[in-house]
């Protein structure tokens, strides 16, 4: 059996980690209070946060997976601040993550341009990865709204290169601005993102401890996260009754509007893949599968396959690895204009301050 831990960490790690919990209880806000969770592997979830009102608000996790860090009320998307409040409560939040027990495999969910969680999680990876030597780290990166303010961009692009840096086990992108153009306001978008993001990562868990008709493990997992930018995407697709095909399940699986990150695969953008096809016996023709793999290597480097049989039309999940990014060059360039445009309103406000305080340069208090 696969043992699991998934971190939800700062306030959009922790809605994502809500999102799982309320699948896994099936969907029930009173089942937290006297069931467990339905997980197909051991696993365990801890919701994370500074500020103890975004823990409050989380209405499918236990009471016992919730650690508020003590540090007022949140870190105000600083990251000084935020990095200082981990190093100063480092062993209070280890010693919550290590009492559940040894871990083959974790995710650290978060928001790449908040407070806590884009200041947390890549001192808590390097973390981890120092105690837990034999597991597999991977972060869930949650890119911001690009119109969402300049110190989010800022964030982002500094904590992306620096859970680069701690060398985690590759990296899980979403893309807020992309997938957000498939729902409707910002809070529809939101829960819409979270669904989708839960919905991938239990297939992939259910696939890596599943008995195959051919098989995928985590070792597959590993070697497609570590292939191109050490960086990747998840992509799901639902067959009905009316189109049932496995081989455009698997296609479809592909499109971007079923990716968490866009990517375009027929630009080469992908370096590796594992492919996990799920359903009825009679939708799964192997040779049909393996005749889709085998065109799906002239654009993908590797590709990895398992089939696994359960009642119900085709679902497939998709786990790619990425070789180009365009969307985080354009970020960069964006976070670049950011810190300049932060630096430059601040110069602008000192100056004329200092300006406004030359006014009584020659004069004295009058009493």
């Amino acid at each position: 059996m696969l043992n699991v831990l998934m971190l939800g960490v700062g306030q959009c790690g922790n809605r994502i980690l809500d999102a799982v919990n309320r699948q896994a209880f099936g969907g029930s806000r009173l089942a937290k209070y006297y069931s467990k969770q339905r997980f197909p592997s051991r696993v365990e979830t801890i919701a994370i946060n500074t500020a103890i009102n975004d823990l409050k608000e989380l209405k499918f996790t236990a009471a016992k997976d919730r650690l508020h860090v003590p540090n007022l009320h949140g870190v105000g998307a600083n990251r000084n601040k935020g990095k200082q409040g981990f190093w100063e409560n480092q062993e209070m939040i280890l010693e919550e993550i290590e009492k559940r027990g040894d871990f083959d495999l974790i995710f650290v969910m978060t928001s790449v341009s908040g407070g806590t969680g884009s200041s947390f999680s890549p001192l808590m990876i390097h973390e981890l990865k120092k105690r837990y030597k034999n597991a597999t780290i991977v972060p869930i990166a949650v890119l911001p709204f690009r119109e969402e303010g300049t110190i989010y961009l800022q964030n982002a692009a500094f904590c992306l290169r620096e859970m680069i840096e701690v060398e985690a086990d590759g990296m899980i992108l979403v893309d807020n601005q992309y997938l957000k153009r498939f729902s409707g306001d910002i809070a529809s978008a939101y829960d819409r993102i979270n669904t989708m993001v839960a919905q991938r990562l239990l297939f992939l868990i259910e696939a890596l401890d599943s008995e195959m008709l051919s098989v995928t493990d985590l070792g597959d997992f590993k070697t497609v996260m570590s292939g191109g930018l050490r960086m990747g995407t998840l992509g799901y697709y639902q067959a009905d009754k009316k189109s049932p095909s496995v081989r455009a399940a698997i296609k479809n699986s592909l499109r971007e509007v079923g990716l968490l990150y866009p990517a375009n695969v027929d630009a080469g953008e992908a370096g590796r893949a594992m492919i996990v096809i799920q359903g009825s016996r009679e939708y799964l023709d192997v040779d049909e599968i393996t005749k889709e793999i085998e065109s799906l290597t002239e654009t993908i480097g590797h590709v990895f396959k398992g089939i696994v049989i359960k009642k119900g039309e085709p679902r497939v999940l998709s786990v790619l690895s990425l070789e180009r990014a365009p969307g985080l060059v354009e970020l960069y360039e964006k976070a670049k204009w950011a810190i300049q445009e932060e630096r430059e309103r601040k110069d602008r406000a000192r100056s004329e301050l200092y300006e406004a305080f030359e006014q009584i340069n020659d004069l004295e208090e009058i009493y």
